[in-house]
């Protein structure tokens, strides 16, 4: 061990003495700094001018940024010294063993007795002591994050440094293997680089076939370091790093000892194929998802599911989950499905995270081809077709064989997968029961935890909650797609916050002709344009009497419509329309604020942020709402507790009486003819009392639009609205722990001072040093 730790100081030595060295680590340290000292320059001028204008509001962020991510991740320091470990590497190790040859040592060294494994050993513990003093670099400007970040993230520091560190080890390896190839050092730093090249891109490399899939992507260098630099550390990245590192090492020991033994060929590429399958078996066991260890070092645990999300799988007990992906050929999400994308999008970006917490989930795959007989839009791109001969020409453009996908006839024959609209979809089968979990059109695909739990409790048995939407009086229809209308939020299936993809049951009722159901958890009246008859109203009557919960959304113009059934609540919704003069919008378009009674309808974004104002005492940015064409409320002697959700700006809107013409000019508020001023208008509401011996919750709208296709998901309430009224039962809500590191605790100033320390005098004395060093070196 000795004399290990000998090889190992003079190589790092030699390393110190050498220009190469010494000019890579000034070209490091200028790179580390530009990621650096740059964005933390912008970013200390941009508080400052926000500073500056805000002081006195004390205002809570609701949707921060952690700083340490920004600064560090996103394309900021460890990504790109990541990224450009291929111009360090190959010019560090090239002379690590063809040096020895070129100088004349070679027969000296391997001639004395030293072990050969010492020898190598030796010089690889060499680099990595040289290695440190890359991570030296990155830590000058860890610790300086420290002080111009508060509270800064230290465990995503930590894991980014193990990441980045294992894979410099890594590439040195494979840099002194090269370098024992050859004696000639450039053409072990270009054979090096090749390597390094290929083992960062063959993970994307014959990801179609079964035989290869699973090796190329074990052995690619770019699928390892992703989660430890975003903060989650996995026992099979680290093992892998040790693995590849222990081959490339094999490797080195294996050439050596070859080039001073005469042995047949058979037996010295045995010895390479012994190092090899060791690795190989090394990587597929510390691979599985039974044997992996996670360690999320996050403040606020960002790599990791949900508590709650974790209790679902949990309560599956000894899980029989299979999970069966349908991928349609003719889907606009197809390319998500296919094999190449089997383990770096399918698996790696959604899966893992709940195999973490479930390793014993089975995966089954189908691939189809399959449209809707109504759906002519396949056939007018290649007209003249039918759909055997569109699905080979799909096939062949994205050179794919069409054989692997099963006609229409066969997969009618296994699954119908008409109702979820052949679309790219994942069957979920536990214990006989089955649901549908569906992707969505939009840059990540695959559903959410929000949309996941909703599925697994589903599967599990549970009782969803159940909306009916009134029908009869041509209401807001929850199946057309027009822009007043509700299928979007509630009962579209390619919607990823719709009610039924979120763990609600919703269907209609027409109450002229039918009876309410008992046992629905709340009812729907969504702007009723004719008068409603008497059954009807007597219906709703009976329902509200009942305890029953519900929705009732009104709009100016039909108040006749609504308020002989807000009557019974104690509320009324007032003749005319609410006009709010802006520059920017029509006086129609109304924005309420948020009340700080809105902070317990649901765990939304907004809603967090409200809530943590209000236990913190912090002033907080107004939230609103966008109401286009909206009428105000008032209520008095109600048998309900009645409170405001939402309120018009204090001092900015009126009521005006009779027809609002938006388009033309604006008339004054005009007492005379009707129009009538306060400071505040009530715009929604909720009703809660006591009947039955549980709590009945109701809440009125003075408009329809805001939750509707065009609307609804620019508005806070279109979840938290059916939450509430369901006891907060559902959705199971899965919020992210804020950030705490969202401050910079350095002026613009002193970072433009840090910057020049870093862009230049650091440098500078770095250079100064290395020349003296290499001067005296010289002259000894």
């Amino acid at each position: 061990m000795k004399l290990l730790f000998k090889i190992a100081k003079n190589e790092f030595r030699h390393l110190f003495y050498s220009p190469i060295a010494w000019f890579l680590l000034i070209v490091f340290l200028v790179q580390c700094a530009i990621f650096y000292v740059i964005p933390v320059f912008h970013m200390a001028l941009t508080q400052d001018m926000v500073l500056a204008n805000n002081m006195h509001k004390g205002i809570v962020k609701l949707d921060p940024d952690p700083i340490t991510v920004d600064v560090f991740l996103k394309g900021g320091l460890f990504p790109y010294a990541v990224s450009n470990l291929y111009l360090f590497v190959p010019l560090l190790t090239m002379g690590l063993i063809s040096r020895e040859t070129n100088n004349g040592t070679s027969r000296l060294l391997f001639s004395s007795p030293i072990r050969l494994r010492e020898i190598v050993l030796g010089k690889y513990a060499g680099i990595m002591f040289f290695n440190l003093l890359l991570i030296g670099v990155t830590g000058i400007f860890m610790v300086t994050g420290a002080f111009n970040i508060r509270n800064i993230d230290y465990g995503l520091l930590l894991s980014a440094t193990l990441g980045f560190y294992l894979i410099v080890c890594t590439c040195s390896a494979i840099g002194m293997y090269m370098s024992s190839l050859s004696n000639y050092q450039i053409v072990s730093a270009l054979a090096t680089f090749t390597v390094i090249f290929v083992l960062g891109r063959i993970g994307s490399l014959w990801q179609k076939y079964d035989i290869v899939r699973d090796l190329t992507y074990f052995l690619s260098l770019q699928n390892r370091t992703g989660k430890m630099l975003s903060g989650l550390i996995t026992s099979k990245d680290v093992i892998y790093f040790l693995a590849v590192s222990g081959m490339f090492i094999g490797f080195t020991l294996v050439r050596l000892k070859n080039g001073r033994e005469s042995k047949p060929w058979y037996v010295r590429m045995g010895r390479y194929a012994a190092v090899v399958a060791a690795t190989l078996a090394v990587g597929y066991f510390s691979s599985r998802p039974t044997l992996t260890a996670y360690w999320d070092t996050t403040s606020n645990q960002r790599n990791t599911i949900h508590p709650r999300t974790q209790q679902i799988l949990h309560e599956l007990g000894d899980s029989s989950l299979e999970v069966t992906l349908y991928t349609n050929l003719l889907d606009q999400n197809a390319a998500a499905g296919l094999p190449e994308m089997r383990n770096s999008f399918y698996m790696a970006r959604f899966w893992e995270n709940y195999l973490r917490f479930r390793p014993d989930i089975r995966f089954r795959y189908v691939y189809y081809y399959d449209v809707d007989d109504r759906d002519s839009t396949v056939y007018k791109y290649l007209p003249g077709k039918n759909l055997h001969q569109i699905a080979a020409e799909v096939a062949d453009g994205m050179d794919l064989d069409t054989a692997m996908f099963l006609p229409p006839a066969q997969i009618r024959r296994q699954v119908d997968l008409k109702g979820e609209g052949y679309r790219l979809v994942m069957r979920l089968r536990y214990k006989g029961r089955t649901q549908y979990l569906r992707t969505f059109a939009d840059g990540f695909v695959w559903p959410d935890e929000m949309v996941v739990n909703a599925a697994l409790r589903r599967l599990m048995g549970d009782q969803a909650p159940k909306y009916l939407f009134v029908t009869g009086q041509l209401e807001r229809s929850i199946v057309t797609r027009g822009e007043r209308e509700f299928s979007g939020p509630v009962s579209a299936k390619t919607g990823r916050r719709s009610l039924v993809n979120i763990g609600f049951d919703v269907d209609t009722v027409n109450l002229s002709l039918q009876d309410i159901p008992p046992g629905i958890t709340g009812l729907v009246l969504a702007d009723p344009r004719m008068d409603l008859p008497p059954v009807v109203q007597e219906k709703l009557r009976k329902f509200i009497d009942g305890g029953g919960n519900m929705l009732l959304l009104g709009e100016p113009g039909k108040q006749y419509v609504m308020n002989p059934v807000l009557k019974q609540l104690g509320v009324q919704l007032r003749y005319g329309q609410l006009v709010q003069p802006t520059f920017d919008e029509t006086p129609d378009m109304v924005r309420p604020y948020l009340t700080d009674s809105c902070a317990s309808l649901g765990e939304e974004l907004i809603m967090q942020g409200m809530r943590k104002a209000m236990e913190e005492g912090l002033k907080r940015d107004t939230a609103s709402t966008l109401m286009p064409g909206a009428t105000a409320l008032e209520y008095a002697d109600s048998v309900f507790s009645v409170t405001p959700l939402g309120m018009t700006m204090p001092g900015r809107t009126w009521l005006k009486a009779g027809r609002l013409v938006a388009d033309s000019t604006l008339p004054p508020m005009d007492s005379a003819a009707g129009d009538a001023y306060q400071r505040s208008f009530p715009a929604i509401a909720r009703l809660t009392r006591q009947i039955h011996g549980k709590e009945q919750r109701i809440i009125v709208c003075g408009d329809a639009d805001f939750i509707s296709n065009a609307r609804a998901a620019g508005s806070f309430f279109g979840v938290s609205f059916y939450s509430w009224l369901s006891n907060n039962e559902f959705p199971v809500y899965t919020p992210v722990k804020a950030a705490t590191d969202t401050e910079l605790a350095i002026t613009g100033d002193a970072a433009g001072v840090q910057k020049t320390v870093y862009l230049w005098v650091l440098p500078g004395i770095l250079l100064a040093a290395g020349m003296i060093v290499l001067i005296r070196r010289k002259r000894k």
